[in-house]
């Protein structure tokens, strides 16, 4: 692959990334619930557009840090970021959101552990958008 275009692929994977986080997290998820008169709808949708960035955030981050081994072939502060945001993808995505959906099946949605939970998928979802944010505003790949 041509060196040159690693860094324009690496700023579209990051774009696409960071800009799903925060179209779907901060405009599209509000307005479902602002617009819709049905919650239940409201949140399965917004749960669908949730795990859809889940997986556009783990197809560009994996792709981001193998782009970083190449290019770099070394751990710098970027690869660092990256693997956090993923692992706190991993966490919310595999770990947090199936007790969610579980307590979701029950009818359980009114409950203090279903607060609680998306509370703890919420601050996850936050802590990428602003790592991502920081890749963001950081710019271009230098010498790190």
């Amino acid at each position: 692959m041509n060196a040159n275009l690693i860094p324009s692929l690496e700023r579209i994977l990051l774009t696409l990334w960071v800009g799903s986080l925060w179209v779907v997290g901060f405009v599209v998820a509000p307005v479902l619930f602002a617009e819709l008169d049905d919650r239940v709808l409201a949140g399965s949708t917004a749960g669908s557009l949730f795990t859809l960035t889940s997986y556009i955030g783990l197809a560009c981050g994996c792709s981001l840090l193998v782009f970083n081994g190449v290019v770099r072939r070394r751990i710098n502060w970027r690869a660092v970021v990256i693997t956090g945001m993923l692992l706190l993808v991993v966490i919310g995505q595999f770990v947090i959101a199936p007790m969610v959906a579980d307590l979701r099946v029950q009818g359980l949605t009114d409950t203090p552990r279903f607060g609680q939970l998306h509370g703890v998928a919420s601050v996850l979802f936050l802590m990428t958008s602003l790592l991502g944010l920081v890749l963001v505003a950081a710019g271009q790949y230098r010498e790190d």
